[in-house]
């Protein structure tokens, strides 16, 4: 997905466009934004971690990208490297809420954003001081960013200019209007979901059966060491998409997740019962950021800027 121009939808709700068209969307054409809860592992225990790609070319030009081919900028490889530390050593202060002992997987998008910080993380982690041995890592195509057809490349100015109605009604009611030549939410859920289910599949033959009636509030549960874990690395779209239906609710709530570049996010299945334990941690990316402002600092000094 990648809107430069924002995550949040507007205030107000006008009629919604038909896509391809400037005529607006009738009711009993509205696409449908549902679809059947899936089936979590009832004895399931386990976490995933969320990590969006670092900084990508056409992020940096405020660009769309959807499933476009952006390779890391000089930033986004620095964001990596830096994420990439984090999860080679979750548990040091302040410990991330994951299990002991190595994920299970990395499994990322192939989009070569995607793939170059999932590969950052692959080898800090095999790095002397973090896991024994190697992890597997894998690409998976239903994990693409969310097709974004003729705005892919545009610049957010232009698209604002050419097809603004359009750009405001996905962003308002982001189930009924999409890019001309894009992905619907509901098709993007349709790929996602079943990814979904295989990486829930995979975790539970890896673990062992958990139960409901173990401690459930924070701060009173140890680390289950053979309790497994896997990285997913993606996208802000699709992890949008991914979180609705791991959560069963209504894809007309899409805006109501972020995931900055390079954030985590842990969420914990308790005996089939997903858990937010961390939503989109960026405190790794500090030193980065106190570099970018320390960097703007002297140019406006040099140039005599206020």
């Amino acid at each position: 997905m990648d809107d430069p121009a924002g995550t949040r939808p507007l205030t107000g709700s006008p009629r919604p466009l038909v896509p391809g068209s400037t005529e607006p969307l009738e009711p009993d054409r509205a696409a449908t934004a549902g679809g059947e809860p899936i089936a979590i592992p009832a004895d399931l225990d386990a976490t995933i971690v969320l990590v969006r790609h670092g900084e990508s070319a056409l992020i940096v030009e405020r660009r769309f990208q959807g499933q476009l081919e952006s390779p890391l900028s000089a930033t986004g490889h620095r964001q990596a490297a830096l994420v990439a530390q984090r999860l080679a050593r979750p548990h040091d202060r302040p410990a991330l809420p994951v299990p002991a002992g190595p994920p299970l997987a990395i499994v990322h998008s192939p989009l070569s954003r995607a793939a170059q910080t999932a590969a950052a993380i692959l080898a800090a982690t095999g790095a002397p001081d973090a896991f024994d041995g190697p992890i597997p890592m894998r690409p998976d195509a239903r994990f693409l960013e969310i097709a974004q057809g003729e705005w892919e490349g545009l610049p957010a100015t232009e698209i604002a200019a050419t097809d603004g109605a359009r750009l405001a009604a996905w962003r308002r009611t982001p189930t009924l209007a999409w890019a001309p030549g894009g992905e619907r939410l509901a098709d993007v859920r349709a790929r996602v979901a079943p990814g979904l289910v295989d990486l829930l599949l995979e975790l539970a033959a890896a673990g062992r059966p958990g139960s409901i009636d173990a401690p459930q509030v924070a701060g009173y549960r140890d680390l289950v060491p053979d309790q497994p874990w896997t990285i997913l690395v993606g996208h802000d779209g699709v992890f949008k998409v991914l979180l609705l239906t791991l959560f069963d609710l209504p894809l007309e709530r899409f805006w109501m997740w972020s995931s900055d570049l390079c954030g985590i996010t842990v969420i914990e299945v308790r005996a089939g019962r997903p858990v937010v334990r961390a939503m989109n941690l960026t405190e790794h990316l500090a030193d980065l950021l106190d570099e970018e402002t320390q960097a703007a600092a002297e140019a406006r000094a040099r140039s005599g800027a206020m």
